[in-house]
């Protein structure tokens, strides 16, 4: 029986990932980086560019995606994960030196574009 005809899967989106959160986070609630934003923007640096063949799975799959720089909120968008588990994600591989991150200033935050990217893409995650 594939998951899809699983009835205890009934209700879930196949999309997001199936494993609890706190195995992906090895437990952890909380980033290294207590002060990461969900408007963040993340960009994969050379070294986790050169590192993403070693990465696993989720830390692996924010290293793709961040080839383009976007949001915290929209990582965790794209790849089905809770905002929670994101933001420590991001937060381990900024202190890995794997992804740069550009954290707002006070005149970014004004801004109505980038607002509203932020709003579509915690919109999309539930």
């Amino acid at each position: 029986m594939s998951r899809a005809d699983d009835p205890r899967y009934a209700g879930i989106d196949p999309d997001v990932s199936p494993l609890r959160p706190y195995l992906l986070t090895s437990g952890r609630t909380q980033p290294v980086d207590q002060t990461l934003e969900v408007e963040a923007q993340v960009l994969t640096s050379q070294r986790g560019a050169a590192a993403h063949n070693s990465l696993t799975f989720e830390r692996r799959d924010i290293v793709e995606l961040c080839q383009v720089t976007m949001s915290v909120a929209e990582v965790a968008a794209i790849l089905g994960l809770h905002i929670g588990v994101a933001r420590v994600l991001v937060a381990d591989l900024a202190e890995l030196g794997y992804v740069i991150v550009r954290r707002p200033g006070t005149r970014l935050t004004q801004d109505i574009d980038m607002i509203e990217r932020v709003i579509r893409g915690l919109e999309a995650i539930s």
